[in-house]
């Protein structure tokens, strides 16, 4: 399934291989400027949408990390209030002490390890985001760069064909010289 951004780049591929080149130019095309134009401005348009898209995404990224960190406040104020809780128990006070350390590094293990995944998941998005903008853009310039070489070709073409229609020319004419030069003595003595 493509996006609307790469079907307009096929539009202007197919529409730039439609277009006739310019009379005796190697890299120039004639084309009609409102069709471009509007081609243009449509790509314009979608470009921004589908940036929102990736930003959106982009967002979700910090909703996750402020859901992780939540998760994890929320652990460090149980495992807080587990252990006054244990502390206010005078027969085993100092087992509540050992056993609330534990919960708050468990907690506090289990929160990073939830931020780190939530990061590692938002700069693989990131980059997947930033990945498919280089693919698009990589497209655009082979379809320019395959439009400049299919002009180039065929320039280089006609000006071989219109030099060998001037080479044969050039030798027909030398070849009637010494003729024509030949009836005019002939005329002027007789």
């Amino acid at each position: 399934m493509s996006s609307r951004i790469e079907q307009i780049i096929e539009e202007i591929e197919e529409y730039i291989d439609s277009c006739k080149p310019q009379t005796l130019s190697k890299a120039n095309i004639i084309v009609n400027k409102e069709e471009i134009e509007e081609l243009l401005r449509e790509l314009r348009m979608k470009t921004p949408e589908e940036i929102r898209r990736y930003q959106k995404i982009l967002a979700n990224k910090d909703a996750i990390l402020a859901d992780a960190q939540a998760k994890a406040n929320t652990m460090i104020k149980e495992a807080s209030i587990h252990t006054t809780e244990l502390i206010n128990e005078h027969e085993i006070m100092q087992q509540a002490y050992i056993q609330a350390n534990e919960v708050v590094e468990a907690a506090a293990q289990q929160a990073q390890q939830i931020v780190d995944n939530a990061t590692i998941d938002a700069n693989n998005i990131r980059m997947g985001a930033m990945q498919y903008t280089d693919d698009m853009l990589g497209n655009l310039q082979s379809i320019i760069q395959n439009a400049i070489n299919t002009y180039a070709s065929k320039y280089e073409s006609l000006m071989a064909s219109l030099q060998n229609c001037y080479d044969i020319v050039s030798t027909n004419r030398s070849e009637l010289a010494p003729t024509l030069n030949g009836e005019d003595l002939a005329s002027r003595e007789g």
